[in-house]
């Protein structure tokens, strides 16, 4: 007689569930999909064609992938003993900080009224809020009144236009934009400095670059030295409350790692106030600094080279990344 079945055959005549097959080849793909903000577009895992991934709580399978940028996967426990359609969910992974406050793996959170943001092992990505606008637009031109392709809305309609349309704008985006080479370039604004005093480290996301791919890009920043009493060691004018920027007396080496550069610089730095308010850069540049180590040679980084600072009541804390949020 017929031996007996192992486990992973696909009996048709001994009663058992046979599993489905969700994959055919040779593959025919439909057009790329157009995923919404904040979802991964993936190839499926048949190995096929392009997906918009599965996010927590929807259903899967072998096809349907769970999107692996999220820390997802298919988990097919509740689908005994077939295991052919699973529900999306979070890997067990390391939650996420932000101001103070914890998030768990996984979880949504929306810490300003403009984003929506996900915590995932230990890094946190946000969406715009906002939600477009799918009717056709009002603002559009109407035969006979005034001139051809010039809008017929209030600054009240543009303004509600513009936030409801946030969502299909870029990420990155950052005005003006300038093309370059066939590319546009894009910019967020630079975190403030991870330091408040001494050398720290800002971030931004650009595609300022050859490949004109979007990509983190880091420089170094020195608001102020660590020296004990500021306000001693900096003159503020008879008269007023604050001394928006000032010097060393000398030109001095920058350390950094364990590292000094080659050069000595005399760095403006940001001041100080009587008040509460706060000194921060207003204008500045960027050059390159070199660096030399003991017995392990060279090595150079970009710096952020102030030349004028503003004080201001508004203090945003070293490293929020919500602080160069406006309302367009």
């Amino acid at each position: 007689h017929s031996p007996p079945e192992q486990p992973g055959d696909k009996p048709s005549e001994t009663g058992e569930v046979q599993r489905k097959e969700v994959c055919r080849w040779p593959c025919r793909c439909p057009q790329v999909p157009a995923c919404t903000p904040g979802v991964s577009l993936v190839k499926d895992g048949c190995g096929c064609c392009k997906v918009c991934a599965k996010q927590a709580g929807e259903p899967c399978n072998e096809a349907d992938v769970c999107d692996p940028h999220k820390g997802l996967y298919c988990d097919y426990s509740e689908d005994e003993p077939r295991y052919e359609t699973g529900v999306c969910a979070y890997l067990v992974a390391v939650g996420c900080e932000l101001n103070g406050v914890y998030y768990t793996n996984g979880q949504t959170f929306q810490p300003n009224w403009l984003y929506k943001c996900l915590c995932v092992g230990g890094a946190i990505g946000c969406t715009p809020a906002f939600t477009p606008r799918l009717a056709g637009s009002p603002c559009a031109r109407v035969p006979g009144r005034k001139k051809p392709g010039q809008s017929i809305c209030g600054l009240g309609q543009h303004k509600q236009l513009q936030s409801t349309n946030y969502r299909l704008m870029s990420a990155y985006r950052s005005l003006p934009l300038v093309l370059k080479k066939k590319c546009l370039i894009q910019a967020t604004p630079w975190t403030p400095c991870s330091r408040t005093c001494g050398i720290g480290i800002s971030s931004r996301v650009t595609n300022d670059n050859r490949k004109c791919e979007m990509k983190k890009e880091k420089r170094l920043c020195f608001i102020q030295p660590c020296l004990t009493n500021m306000l001693k060691k900096i003159k503020i004018p008879k008269g007023k409350t604050c001394q928006p920027t000032f010097q060393l007396p000398t030109a001095e080496k920058l350390v950094f790692s364990g590292c000094s550069t080659t050069q000595r610089y005399k760095l403006t730095f940001c001041g100080v106030c009587l008040d509460k308010r706060c000194c921060i850069p207003n204008k500045s540049k960027m050059i390159t600094v070199q660096f030399e180590c003991p017995n392990e040679g060279f090595f150079r980084w970009k710096m952020m080279w102030i030349t004028s600072c503003v004080c201001q009541r508004i203090c945003s804390a070293p490293g929020d990344i919500f602080s160069q949020l406006k309302l367009l």
